[in-house]
């Protein structure tokens, strides 16, 4: 059994949070995690605060573990979002895509158990100053909005910086990555990619076979140019935003345009052509649709092997 102080800080049975994916991690997703021994997670995205608080509600008649509600801070609706977390009494928080002090302020003190994503030694210095109970070190292996490290220089670089736990995300979907993760000093780690197949999951089928097929080099990187570079399956819509990012005489607010809704059109339509797949540089090892259980226990089982194993390489 693997279980870390991570587990008790936060309230959970098993050290793998599920990540917080807009049009992907709903009430249902978070639900069967925590019910897992997880921390399932709402992704509140670009949602009002309204359409959260039914998700946390919804999420409550399905589980009575603890879950989280994923906070992007760039959305517009974030301050709402905020508030809503507060009056729900959310126990964990988990943020992306910005700085959460302005919210720490109100959260930390509510015994909100606030865990950053952080992309650098810097933003884990600065959020663990403000109160954070733990951090995500997430590497450029993941899907959606990436950083500039990876995942395997960034968590030990976090783990020596700060003194809260530290979780690993970015390329991990089986317990090879979770027992890499736990020898670089991490408490436990965030998983998004491997829950894209999960029957729990309530994307369109055509995400999911999308994950299943892919092969290694089948992930790209959009975005560099307007300063927020996003991870993706390959597909007509990756080829052509990349193609109109090296094109000089095409502005940023036309590329934007482009981009608006396309992971909508790939989560919940389904549109081969249209949509944006987020997925991480790991797609390749999702090989099957299983419940959320046996992704987890599978994964925590490879990874106790994997550790009881290791001494057999020191002489």
């Amino acid at each position: 059994m693997i279980y870390t102080p991570l587990c008790d800080r936060i309230g959970i049975e098993k050290p793998i949070f599920q990540g917080g994916m807009a049009w992907v991690s709903d009430c249902h997703l978070a639900a069967a995690v925590s019910n897992a021994g997880g921390l399932g997670i709402i992704s509140a995205m670009n949602a009002d605060g309204e359409y959260l608080r039914g998700q946390i509600r919804a999420c409550r008649e399905m589980t009575g573990k603890p879950f989280g509600v994923n906070v992007m801070l760039m959305s517009p609706h974030a301050a709402e979002v905020a508030r809503v977390i507060l009056e729900e009494k959310v126990p964990v928080v988990t943020t992306g895509a910005g700085l959460p002090g302005v919210y720490m302020k109100e959260w930390v003190p509510a015994g909100i158990k606030v865990v950053p994503v952080v992309p650098s030694v810097a933003i884990a210095r600065r959020v663990a100053r403000d109160g954070a109970a733990a951090v995500i070190a997430e590497g450029c292996e993941s899907g959606g909005h990436i950083g500039e490290l990876t995942t395997m220089v960034l968590v030990p670089q976090v783990v020596d910086a700060v003194d809260v736990p530290v979780l690993a995300a970015g390329g991990i979907a089986d317990g090879r990555g979770v027992a890499a993760a736990l020898m670089l000093g991490a408490q436990g780690v965030q998983c998004g990619t491997c829950f894209l197949t999960a029957h729990e999951c309530r994307i369109h089928q055509n995400y999911k076979n999308k994950v299943l097929a892919a092969r290694d080099i089948d992930t790209q990187v959009t975005g560099r140019r307007l300063g927020h570079p996003v991870r993706a399956l390959k597909n007509p819509f990756t080829r052509a935003f990349g193609e109109m990012e090296y094109d000089s005489s095409i502005p940023n607010e036309q590329i934007e345009k482009f981009g608006t809704g396309a992971l909508r059109k790939a989560a919940v339509e389904g549109d081969l052509e249209h949509g944006s797949f987020l997925a991480g540089q790991i797609a390749a090892m999702v090989k099957e649709e299983r419940p959320c259980q046996v992704i987890i226990d599978e994964m925590l089982s490879q990874a106790e092997q994997c550790l009881s194993e290791a001494n057999r390489w020191v002489k």
